[in-house]
Order: structure tokens, then sequence, then C-alpha cells
């Protein structure tokens, strides 16, 4: 019900992969142990980040970028035009990058995903494309004009195609353009038709996509964005293109990414999960904030239970460097919550340094092996019922609100989970009472802690649990539920 994603930024993995095994390797030759990895791991879908042919213009942008080049030299300290590349986000068509290994590979490589009974996601950017794209010579109307007077008030929004004549760069309005892209106009019904031919030729490759700035292209998003440039959007585009494609894969998966509140529009539109970015701001900046975070994971269930949770992805800082010491019950807190999962390549190895997208060499950094080993027995508890198809309700810890502390139970007829985090630096005592510690069975009683050790503070007496934390631990505290118990209810 709640799957467990492993985003990989493709290009880095296939020039690891060929340093380590002193090969060529390419998505039809991957060595059968990186397939042995997603298994062990339990992951049900893999997301391939950058498959898709890389634009020139790009490159040549990201190589002569300076503020690019500030980021790059952060991750590496030194930078070679061969480091470089475009970014993944900037695709002059959709057609698999030769370099990888081209359409027949990367179906070579889902038939061994798929019979490993995973899925592959591809990524699929609705709001712009490449300044090089394979549409615009013959077809400039699906773009946003720009007229000279308004390229005059104000150079930097607008691309030269041909003399004086001006197209706008893809942008988010909150944000300065992407100068190696150019905005689509969605005013235009060409344009819905164009862009879900390109979704029927994704769909065709994969089980799942991921659009990128999902929202961009909401209708009253783009209105008030473009309609002064453009033309007025009368549709909605993903409604009709998610219901097209369904139509032809009906068990295709879409994940949108989301911002400004807007997933449960995108979900009524047809995304079948939404990125979770508050869950996101809640648990990952600075101090915790633990009143919001339970709010948040109290909502509406059908909202919840389409949501994307992560802690970092290729757009964010890493995990282990922003999080810090709450980073391992972070991680508990996320994997067993409800929704679909996002793990980020070398996330569960606790790696700091956030790769550019245009980077090609990644910095070495050293494993932290406890991480991991902490991440597999995760990987393997959220198989269980109760954290695919459990609800979720508050647990009163009696403690105060500056407690930093959070709490709650996920609960099937057959099985209750109790998930406890402290997010302080000092340890705790806390207790909570719960009708469904009167008919657990304590000998079928499993706990997980962030400690990497057998956890003794654990009292249940008087239909009351009383636990001790440590600074920075979480638990999971997993239970059959007898039948009797629910008889009686």
């Amino acid at each position: 019900m709640f799957p467990l994603v492993y985003e990989i930024n493709t290009r880095i993995w296939l020039k690891k992969l060929s340093i380590e095994h002193n090969r060529s390797v390419t998505l039809g030759n991957i060595p059968d142990e990186e397939f042995a990895f997603f298994s062990t791991c339990n992951f049900d879908m893999v997301w391939l980040m950058g498959v898709w042919k890389p634009s020139k213009y790009s490159k040549a942008i990201a190589t002569a970028h300076n503020g690019l080049r500030a980021s790059f030299l952060q991750h590496i300290p030194t930078v070679t035009p061969e480091d470089i590349a475009s970014s993944p986000y900037s695709i002059p068509s959709y057609t698999v990058n030769e370099a990888l290994g081209g359409e027949t590979e990367l179906l070579t490589f889902r038939e061994k995903l798929n019979a490993c009974g995973i899925k592959l996601m591809l990524d699929f950017v609705p709001n712009h494309l490449a300044l090089d794209n394979a549409f615009l010579p013959e077809h400039p109307e699906y773009f946003i004009p720009i007229c000279s007077e308004e390229q005059c008030q104000d150079p930097k929004p607008g691309y030269e195609y041909m003399k004086e004549t001006y197209l706008a760069y893809g942008k988010d309005p909150y944000f300065d353009p992407w100068t190696d892209t150019l905005q689509l106009n969605y005013a235009r019904k060409e344009t819905h038709k164009m862009m879900t031919e390109n979704l029927f030729k994704i769909s065709s490759l994969c089980d799942a996509v991921r659009c990128d700035v999902a929202m961009l292209v909401l209708k009253s998003v783009f209105n008030t964005t473009w309609s002064g440039l453009g033309g007025i959007m009368e549709e909605e585009f993903w409604e009709k293109a998610i219901a097209a494609v369904k139509l032809r894969y009906p068990g295709f998966i879409f994940l949108a990414e989301a911002y400004w509140n807007k997933e449960w529009e995108l979900q009524q539109q047809g995304f079948d999960f939404t990125y979770d970015k508050p869950f996101y701001d809640y648990l990952g900046n600075g101090a915790v904030n633990v009143e919001k975070l339970t709010g948040h994971l109290l909502g509406n269930w059908e909202y919840q239970q389409h949501l994307c949770r992560f802690l970092e992805n290729h757009d964010e800082p890493r995990a282990a460097e922003k999080i810090g010491l709450n980073n391992k019950a972070a991680a508990l807190v996320m994997l067993t919550s409800p929704g679909m999962h996002l793990i980020h390549q070398d996330q569960i190895y606790g790696f700091s340094k956030k790769i550019p997208v245009q980077l090609l060499r990644q910095a070495s950094e050293a494993s932290d092996d406890k991480l991991a080993k902490f991440y597999q027995k995760l990987f393997l508890l959220q198989e269980r019922e109760v954290f695919q198809e459990g609800r979720i309700e508050w647990l009163n810890l009696n403690l105060p609100n500056n407690s930093h502390c959070l709490g709650f139970h996920r609960f099937t007829k057959k099985e209750s989970a109790y998930v406890l985090a402290n997010f302080s630096g000092t340890g705790i005592a806390l207790e909570f009472s719960h009708p469904s510690l009167e008919y657990s069975s304590m000998k079928k009683l499993t706990v997980l802690s962030t400690q990497n050790k057998n956890k003794t503070s654990i009292h249940y007496a008087e239909k009351v649990m009383k636990i001790t934390l440590s600074p920075h631990e979480a638990i999971v505290i997993t239970c059959l539920t007898s039948e009797a118990a629910h008889q009686k209810e």
C-alpha cells in the first residue's frame, strides 16, 4: 500500500560502478549485486533520476555559471569540464541518453527490476523544456512569448530565440528563472496534447513517473504567473493527462513534486502520491516542531495515505548534515509514518555532502555502517501490516508542550505499534496509557531503538507503559492484539 522508493542519480551511479568494476557499466549490464541490494532493502520502486538525453546548451551554461561552479567546488576540490553535465531537468526530448545505454538497455534494466518485484520510476518535467529542445524549431507556439517592449523593460526572463523574438525562460515565480530552459505555454491546447504524448512515451518505458514541480502547471498557478504573456489556461492539464495514461496502463503510478500546500489539489486531480514538504520542514529545520508535526500527522486519512515522506532528495541538503543528532530518530519517525517513503542514494550510509545535479563526479565519503544496519531494520519493519495499512492516532505522553517528544500509535485489528521520539539533548522519562494496552500480548512485544541496543527501561503495569528515552532517541514498540480484544470492543 505504501511504496518504499529509492532515488538514484543515474549518471553518478553508473560512473561509480564503472570505476568499481573496472569496466563500462551501463543500464543493460548492471551488476547482479545491485539488484540484490534493492531486494534486500525491500525497495518497491527504483527512481532513476536523469536518464533523458542531455542538453548541449544546458551543459555550456552550467560550465560557465559562477554560482554553479561555486557549488561544484564546495563538493569536490577541483572541477574539469568532463565533470560537468547538463541539468537532468533541462530536457531536449524524452529520449534515453545513449551514454547510459539508450532505450533498449533501459528496458533491460526495467525487466530485471520487475523480475525482482520492483517497479521503475522516471522523471517527467511538465513546466519547461531545454533551450535546444526538439519541438521549438517547428512549434515556437508551445512556449511563452515575450514582446520586445517587455524584454527591454526586464531582460532577465527572456531568451532571444531568433532576432528580436523572445521566449520566456522556465521558472518558479518565487525564484530566478532557469536560464537553460523555456517555459511551456499551457494556455495552448496544442501544448497539452504535446506533453500528454510525452507522458505516453515515458509510461511505455517505466511503471511510475515523478513529476517535477507539478504545481506549476495547475491552472490557478499558471494563470497567475503567465496569463499576461501567454493567455488564459482554460483547462487543467493533470486531470486529463493522468486519466489518459492510466487508461493505457491501469497500474501506473504518479508522484508529484509539490509545494505551497498544493498537495491535496494535486491528489484530487489524480496523483497517487505528492511530496510532503511540511513533514520535511517540521522534522528537519532546526529544533523539531513537534506540535506542528503532530497536527500534520493527524490530518485527514485520505490526504495522509497519498503523501510521500522524505528526509532528503537531490534538491535538499543531506539528512546527516541538516538533521544531525536527530537523524536516526527522524528516520524512524519517517519510516513508521503512513504514506510513500523516499530514500535518497547513499542516505542510509550517512553521506553528508549534497551533489549538484550537474556534476558527474561524487566526493568520496566514509560509510556509516551502523546507520546502514539500522536502516535495514527499519526497512524490514516497514513490511509489517501495521505500517502498510494501519491508521494513526496521537499518544498523550503527559509531558509539557516544550518537551520535544513525539508519540503516535499505528494500528490494525491484529497489531499495534507505538512510536516515541525524543528530539532533545536531555533524557526524559515518559508514560502513556491506551485502551489497546489492556489486550496486547506482551510476549509478542518487540522494540527497535535508535540506540542500537536492547531497550530495558520499558515497564508495563496497570494499562500504563513507562519508558525512559535517551537524548535524541526514538523507539518503535510493536505487539499483537488478540482477537478477543476486538470482540470485547
